[in-house]
């Protein structure tokens, strides 16, 4: 598998996939330490992830920190020479103090969403962490290409680029999910987003690979992406229903039993249209019912407790804790494809050649 390594500045990936981040609990140490044994590039999600904490109710950024440490060092004992990233989202509360914690710890990788990372370079310093901030559309790659660029100096280490269809919150209006369900108008932008990265290295003299994540569920779709030029693909609903994914048996068999018709695009209280099953808790929500919450843990700069419908960290833990039919199960398009649990090495060998 030489010929499809992954080089990301000195480090490199024996396998060109990057696990995608899942928050709440859902890709923790053990997860990303599998990915990252097996050659690929494993995600820790420092979303709420001090959830299990003793004193996550009443000082939650404190066990948010602890955690991030406890999972790093979890991941590293699994693959003590693989590479281990943290996903943290530009939305968070206390974003500066998580990167900087996840650097601390020791991690590879920082990738970023959810929001552009325009000040990223920044909190990272001097560190040698590599940086990749998300990207959805050419004209977001153009802003923060632009703007690293021209207050940084430098270019992100790797750009990944989330597609339409992929889980979780998605950085699409519902007008351009619209225009991008064909995956003929999305490969377009992809090529768009390439171009743009191909003069940005040119300018700055460096090598800024890029991979593609959304939708990508097998061997073909995983071949479609690297024909568009991506150095690497970002999956993540193929790891969910895996032995080595941290959630909740419970959580896995709601991929394992969902319909093609279960999974529907949702309006999250970040303001964000997002993707996830149809359960008992959604259909609530969508018929308009205000969903009572725990006090604020304070996971997110815009949110105001009195004016959400329901509290998404909240659902999400019920989620990650196997509580499904009171949880926010957020999901790719392809989830209902999954049949049965697998290992993180045979989902990874039916995507490679």
């Amino acid at each position: 598998m030489k010929e499809h390594r992954l080089k990301i500045g000195n480090i490199e990936a024996e396998v060109p996939i990057l696990q995608g981040g899942m928050g709440v609990g859902i890709s923790l140490g053990n997860l990303a330490g599998a990915v990252a044994k097996v050659g690929g590039i494993g995600v820790i999600s420092a979303a709420q992830i001090g959830f299990r904490e003793p004193d996550f109710d009443t000082d939650p950024k404190a066990a948010n920190l602890r955690a991030i440490k406890k999972e790093y060092e979890k991941a590293r004992a699994i693959a003590p020479k693989g590479i281990i990233g943290f996903n943290l989202m530009v939305a968070m509360r206390c974003y500066e103090e998580y990167v900087r914690a996840a650097i601390d710890a020791g991690a590879d990788m920082i990738i970023s969403g959810a929001g552009l990372p325009m000040d990223l370079p920044k909190i990272a310093g001097e560190s040698d962490v590599k940086l990749a901030p998300i990207v959805s559309t050419e004209k977001s790659a153009k802003v923060i290409l632009k703007y690293w660029g021209k207050k940084y100096g430098r270019m992100p280490d790797l750009l990944v680029m989330e597609g339409p269809k992929a889980g979780g919150h998605l950085g699409f209006s519902k007008e351009q999910l619209t225009d991008y369900g064909k995956d003929e108008a999305y490969d377009l932008e992809v090529r768009k987003v390439l171009d743009t990265v191909k003069m940005y290295e040119e300018q700055f003299k460096c090598s800024i690979p890029v991979a593609l994540g959304g939708g990508i569920e097998n061997r073909e779709q995983a071949m479609h992406a690297f024909s568009l030029g991506v150095s690497a693909i970002q999956v993540a609903t193929r790891f969910v229903t895996t032995e080595e994914c941290d959630a909740d048996i419970r959580y896995k068999e709601a991929y394992i039993h969902a319909k093609e018709e279960d999974i529907a695009i949702v309006k999250s209280p970040v303001g964000m249209p997002g993707r996830a099953i149809m359960n008992p808790f959604m259909k609530k929500v969508m018929a308009g019912q205000r969903i009572s919450h725990s006090p604020c843990h304070r996971c997110l700069n815009r949110c105001n407790p009195a004016d959400i419908p329901y509290c998404i960290t909240d659902a999400l833990i019920h989620g990650a804790k196997g509580e499904v039919d009171d949880a926010l199960l957020f999901c790719g398009a392809y989830a209902y494809k999954a049949k049965g649990l697998e290992t993180v090495k045979e989902v990874i060998d039916s995507l490679m050649p």
